[in-house]
């Protein structure tokens, strides 16, 4: 059966993208980093980016009903409240729709932040897609990610509508060997060797987190740029596939995570050793996400993915399958070259990206002042 019967049942398909694409990033506005010379010390940064993944998350993208910028501000401050009492976990990040000029903000949108474009092999359906604010409520339970995203509903109360929400979980949340997150996805594959340390803070300057002098509005310091994917697995045409066949669409052992032709989870594929493929074949997904050259060295990006299931279609197939997250200090250097790269990957045929968006993560708050989440965005 062929990929799209099984994964169309439950999107429009045809369709090229969420909608039009945002217009293209504009240049660094006065009171950038860039602009301004010295910029500030950055702020602290948002839980739910580089602290651990919890066990479940809720994924809810919202439009904003407000209609005035010091009604944003003080939505913001709300949520930022309920974000602040522990031990929750809450990320706010803003897409390219807020900047659409209802508040005043066009001069201030963060400089590299578009719509999510759709790219070859997806079917996008537009009611899945974008959003002017995204909350990534994240918990030890099902039940208390659901709880905390409802606090933040309630906080916002009838300022925003929301757009479209996922559910998801980490199948085996835990820890690689040298304690990066892992988790082992619904087609069996473990999934964190590859990922950037996030403990270690120079790479995540380097990769994830927005800079002074980036060419960025100085507000954004301290933010990151974030993806969100829903993927579709063909669960149906995956299980009729033999386990080689599977390895060798990932370019993993399917037991331990080790690359095909090695011993352990955290060995180097060594690509220059195997320019042909004959180990781990040349649009294994591995190989394509991550080349592991020096040119490709910057592309990397951060990782937090969960897995979801929705039940059945209309037709009777399973619902399931990826929430894809990911953060990074640039869009167009990190999750767009790397997803150009994937095309024609043999993991191709088994997937359906239907939804998701760009959006840019807030910086944190300084100090024990929650209500001022996005203050630096939204002070005139």
């Amino acid at each position: 059966m062929r990929r799209r019967a099984l994964l169309g049942g439950g999107v429009a398909l045809g369709l090229a993208g969420c909608g039009s694409p945002a217009p293209a990033p504009a240049p660094a506005p006065a009171g950038s980093a860039s602009a301004t010379g010295a910029a500030p010390p950055p702020p602290p940064h948002q839980a739910g980016i580089v602290t651990p993944a919890q066990a479940a998350a809720e994924f809810r993208a919202y439009d904003v009903a407000a209609t005035a910028r010091d009604e944003l501000a003080a939505l913001l401050g709300r949520i930022g409240d309920v974000a602040a009492r522990p031990p929750a976990s809450v990320t706010v990040s803003v897409g390219a729709s807020l900047f659409d000029g209802r508040f005043g903000l066009a001069d201030r949108r963060p400089a590299r932040l578009t719509a999510m474009p759709g790219f070859p092999g997806d079917v996008l359906d537009p009611g899945r897609c974008h959003g002017d604010l995204l909350v990534q409520a994240c918990a030890a339970t099902p039940a208390a990610a659901r709880a905390l995203a409802d606090a933040v509903a309630r906080a916002a109360g009838p300022a925003v509508r929301r757009r479209w929400s996922a559910t998801g979980f980490r199948h085996e949340n835990g820890t690689t060997a040298d304690g990066r997150p892992r988790d082992r996805n619904l087609f069996g594959f473990s999934d964190g060797a590859g990922n950037p340390d996030p403990a270690d803070a120079a790479t995540m300057d380097e990769l994830v987190w927005v800079g002074a002098g980036s060419g960025e509005p100085a507000w954004a310091v301290g933010g990151s740029y974030q993806v969100v994917r829903l993927i579709r697995f063909a669960m149906e045409l995956w299980n009729a596939d033999p386990v080689e066949r599977q390895e060798e669409v990932f370019g993993r052992r399917r037991s331990d995570g080790a690359p095909l032709g090695r011993e352990r989870e955290l060995d180097d594929p060594d690509y220059a050793a195997d320019p042909n493929g004959q180990a781990i074949r040349l649009d294994a997904h591995i190989r394509r996400a991550n080349p592991r050259t020096p040119e490709t060295r910057n592309q990397r990006i951060l990782r937090r993915g969960y897995s979801y299931r929705a039940g059945t279609d209309a037709a009777g197939h399973p619902d399931e399958g990826l929430i894809f997250v990911c953060f990074q200090q640039d869009l167009e250097r990190g999750f767009a070259t790397i997803q150009r790269r994937l095309a024609g990957e043999a993991l191709e045929r088994y997937i359906l990206p239907f939804g998701g968006g760009y959006w840019f993560a807030l910086p944190g708050t300084r100090g024990a002042r929650p209500g001022e989440l996005g203050r630096g965005l939204t002070t005139p």
